[in-house]
C-alpha cells in the first residue's frame, strides 16, 4: 500500500510539472501556431548593399526554422512577419585629434548600425501582434581595416542579434 501511494504521488508531481510547462519548448518558443510566413524585407537604406534585403530575409527564415518547430509557408501563416530595413549606417565613434591644424581629424573606430522595422501578426493570439517595432544593433570596427573586407562578418553578427530580439518579441513573448 505504501508503494502505491508513493507511486501515485510521484506520477502526480511529474504530471503537474509537465502540464505546467504549457506550450514552451527548449528553444523558448511559446506559441501554439504551426506555420509562419515571412515577407521579403524591403531595403529602405541608401548605403546598404544591393543584396541586403534578400540576405536578411533568407537568414531570418533560417533562424526561425532552426529555433522553432514552425513551418515556413509562402502565404497565410498563422504567424506573419514583414518589415523594412530602415537603417544601414557607418559613423565614427572614437575620434583621434591631431595637433596639426592642417591635418584632417580621423576616427580610430567606426560603428556599423543596422535597424529594421517589423510588423508581426499572430492569428492565434492577436494581442501578441505589433506594428512597426524597431530592432537595431551595431558592431564597431577598427578604421585601419578595410570595411569591405569586414562588411559581411559585421552584418552577420548584427543580424544574429536582431534575429534573437525579433524571435524573443514574437514567438518567445519576451
Amino acid at each position: 500500500m505504501n508503494l502505491k501511494i508513493r507511486t501515485f504521488v510521484i506520477v502526480t508531481i511529474v504530471m503537474l510539472i509537465v502540464q505546467g510547462c504549457g506550450v514552451y519548448s527548449l528553444s523558448g518558443a511559446s506559441t501554439t501556431a504551426k506555420t509562419i510566413s515571412i515577407d521579403l524585407f524591403f531595403n529602405n537604406t541608401d548605403l546598404g548593399p544591393a543584396n541586403l534585403s534578400q540576405t536578411f530575409t533568407n537568414k531570418i527564415k533560417d533562424y526561425f526554422q532552426q529555433n522553432s518547430k514552425l513551418t515556413i509557408v509562402e502565404d497565410n501563416g498563422e504567424l506573419h512577419i514583414e518589415g523594412i530595413i530602415s537603417q544601414y549606417g557607418i559613423s565614427p565613434i572614437a575620434p583621434v585629434a591631431t595637433s596639426d591644424p592642417k591635418a584632417i581629424n580621423t576616427a580610430a573606430l567606426s560603428r556599423l548600425t543596422i535597424a529594421v522595422k517589423v510588423t508581426y501578426e499572430d492569428a492565434t493570439v492577436p494581442k501578441n501582434s505589433f506594428k512597426d517595432r524597431q530592432f537595431s544593433f551595431y558592431r564597431d570596427f577598427d578604421n585601419t581595416l578595410t570595411f569591405t573586407n569586414l562588411q559581411e562578418d559585421l552584418q552577420n553578427k548584427i543580424f544574429e542579434q536582431i534575429f534573437i530580439d525579433i524571435f524573443n518579441a514574437t514567438i518567445a513573448n519576451w
